[in-house]
């Protein structure tokens, strides 16, 4: 068996890895490479796998640097099934729709800016009649049960904890008349999280993939998110304030809501109007919707006296343009949830403009602002920001809520780790989706759970195994 490392190997993005057989080209993930256009853009142009040799493909989640490549596959020529879980195949197609109209539209303005030019705009990687295609060829799978999805390829799926959908991939591999055991964590969860199941630890395999995202890091203790939501938002509508909080808008919206239905059913928010404004973030919740069964036993629960866990009175699905636009006139209180989980793009930008510099509002931040983005300015609580070209004073209260994070950290990869080491652990260890000091500790916490010394790859890299 031989494992090629195409993507996200010392690096977080663009997760891809070929495994080859003696008699099957299997790719684990094909994901899209984010960051500066001018770095990115050869790697997303060029694929080193085959696409037209290629047997199976198999994804382990929906977010866009684990499938955002898979209409490019396609459109190169692969034409075998891409196995998933259920979820995970709405929710890829709804977020590969919603990349390939960001694609086009931002090459009709690369278009326009180099009228009169020499050369030629570049073209978006893929279209929507592109995705269209692609879905076609997605045969999703349940959890736990073994599938024959070629000839000597088994694969069972585990929940992972990270999104809805998301799996641990389990392969067992007929090679050369040997049967050969590997697992891919996709990108592991944590444990106790709303909406998700815990991730599930599996038993021992000849080799792991595993991700390494906060091998270096732990997560500020999930305090109560509730008890903090309730307060900032009951504070806020009694200065007759807004609440703005910028949100991802797939898996960070959806617990959001959640957490503020609960409220409501517990009777302890104050009723003021929550708006969601993003219409990626109201199909994806939808798709949610469809696949609640595939949420935790808290859910479950709930879904016994209330039909609907994203709904609840007062809250609205923003759509168009034009209702965005109004929010911003309207007089507090009342909370936005808006699409730009880091201030640096979609609708939360302009309501962040018309928002910061009143102090009766406050910009409520749920999850990591990485370096130079607003999302981190405003954090710092930067005495100006630049919105959109201009300076805006920050008078708004700045608020940070932790605990909803979707990413294991050290002491969750220790538990899951643990866990395998008392089932055998691994034959080989392969460290993938990680900066270099997250990689190196996730090194050193999984090396006594593996019979050879954890393997760091680089991209391109090739191993047997």
């Amino acid at each position: 068996m031989k494992l090629t490392f195409l993507g996200a190997a010392g690096e977080v993005t663009g997760s891809q890895h070929l495994i080859e057989t003696s008699s099957a080209r299997i790719l684990l993930d094909c994901g899209l490479f984010q960051g500066r256009s001018d770095e990115t853009r050869p790697k997303n142009e060029k694929f080193r796998c085959t696409p037209q040799k290629l047997d199976v493909v198999i994804l382990s989640h929906a977010h866009i640097d684990h499938c955002g490549r898979l209409p490019a596959l396609c459109k190169a020529g692969y034409r075998g099934p891409i196995v998933s879980s259920y979820a995970t195949a709405d929710i890829a197609d709804i977020m590969l729709r919603d990349s390939a109209h960001i694609q086009q539209e931002d090459a009709r303005y690369r278009q326009r800016k180099k009228l009169g030019r020499s050369g030629e705009a570049e073209k978006p990687l893929y279209t929507l009649d592109d995705v269209q295609k692609m879905s076609k060829q997605f045969e999703p799978i349940a959890f736990h049960e073994w599938n024959e999805v070629y000839k000597g390829v088994r694969v069972r799926l585990h929940h992972a904890g990270h999104i809805l959908g998301a799996s641990v991939v389990e392969l067992e591999l007929l090679d050369g008349g040997e049967v050969k055991r590997l697992v891919f964590t996709g990108d592991l969860g944590r444990r106790n999280q709303p909406i998700l199941n815990d991730p599930e630890t599996v038993e021992r395999c000849d080799v792991l993939i595993s991700e390494s995202t906060y091998a270096n890091k732990l997560h500020p203790e999930s305090a109560d998110v509730k008890a903090e939501l309730q307060r900032v938002i009951c504070e806020a509508s009694t200065r007759q304030g807004k609440v703005i909080v910028p949100a991802f808008s797939l898996g960070r919206t959806q617990m959001l809501v959640y957490l503020l239905n609960e409220l409501r059913n517990e009777n302890a928010m104050c009723r003021v109007p929550v708006f969601v404004d993003s219409p990626l973030a109201t199909r994806l919740t939808e798709a949610h919707r469809e696949h609640s069964d595939q949420m935790d036993d808290d859910v479950q629960k709930i879904l016994k006296h209330d039909d609907d866990v994203f709904s609840f009175e007062g809250l609205t699905y923003v759509q168009s343009q034009d209702e965005s636009i109004a929010l911003n006139r309207r007089k507090g209180p009342f909370v936005v949830i808006a699409a730009g989980g880091m201030c640096e793009n979609g609708r939360v930008v302009h309501h962040l403009k018309n928002a910061v510099s009143d102090e009766a509002n406050t910009i409520m931040i749920i999850g990591f602002q990485a370096e130079h983005t607003l999302g981190r300015l405003i954090v710092d609580r930067r005495p100006e920001l630049n919105i959109l070209g201009r300076r805006y004073p920050l008078r708004a209260r700045v608020e940070i809520v932790n605990g909803l994070s979707a990413h294991a950290d050290a002491s969750d990869f220790q538990w899951w780790f643990g866990a395998l080491q008392k089932q055998g652990g691994a034959g080989q260890i392969f460290l993938v989706h990680g900066e270099d000091k997250s990689l190196a500790a996730m090194a050193k916490l999984t090396e006594d759970c593996s019979d050879l010394p954890p393997v760091i790859p680089k991209f391109g890299e090739s191993f047997d195994a």
